[in-house]
């Protein structure tokens, strides 16, 4: 006789409550807070979210001005929300994105304007993504277009050494990001810890791959 019973589907991984990685690849070992004074802003392609090696949730994790949102194209109002919305404080946010001013027009071209408020005035805007992601995220967005941008000054070679990069220049996004905010701050002593962290996660991964290979999921 046949079974009329529907068949039972594969138990899901346990997985952690606060950075929602399976159990057994929990990050929260890693986080690092730190107190950031320009806020965050981290975009994030979709097909990220269930990466192994990406670093956008513990970069959010520890930094405690920022926020991540899911998406590749979002709708005008929304996004324009996103990037103008007041600080806590109810002020004025001047937002700018994190991306080579050579790598894709701006729609118009700018750089971040003469007038740029304190750090704490500041929204940085992080797309996550593979370089071919972010390209079509930003081709997606005109208001992304739109914004001032800020490229890296000289940065250091990258850490990352599990993630193989497309561009020579490009580095992780919390690489990038916290090369960013040291560079807006002018203070790299306030990141120390996150950085341990971020090395630390990475010296992890690189294990995992050498004895069972590249993390699934």
């Amino acid at each position: 006789m046949l079974s009329t019973e529907p068949p039972s589907l594969p138990a899901r991984r346990a997985c952690c409550a606060r950075c929602q990685r399976p159990a057994v690849a929990c990050l929260c070992a890693f986080i690092a807070p730190a107190d950031n004074l320009v806020e965050v802003l981290v975009l994030q392609h979709p097909l990220e979210q269930q990466q192994a090696k990406g670093t956008a949730r513990l970069l959010t994790l520890s930094l405690r001005h920022s926020r991540l949102v899911v998406g590749e194209r979002f709708e005008s109002d929304a996004l324009q929300a996103l990037l103008h919305h007041p600080s806590p404080a109810g002020a004025a946010v001047q937002p700018l994105l994190l991306y080579p001013l050579d790598a894709m027009p701006a729609k118009p071209a700018q750089t971040p304007p003469a007038f740029a408020p304190s750090p704490a005035g500041l929204r940085l805007v992080v797309l996550d993504g593979t370089w071919r992601k972010s390209r079509k995220m930003l081709a997606l967005n005109p208001a992304l277009q739109a914004l001032p941008r800020l490229s890296l000054n000289t940065p250091p070679p990258s850490r990352y050494a599990v993630r193989r990069a497309e561009q020579a220049q490009q580095r992780s996004t919390l690489e990038a990001t916290v090369l960013a905010l040291q560079q807006l701050e002018g203070d790299a002593t306030r990141y120390a810890p996150l950085w341990s962290g971020f090395d630390a996660m990475v010296a992890r991964l690189a294990l995992h791959a050498r004895r069972y290979g590249p993390p699934v999921g």
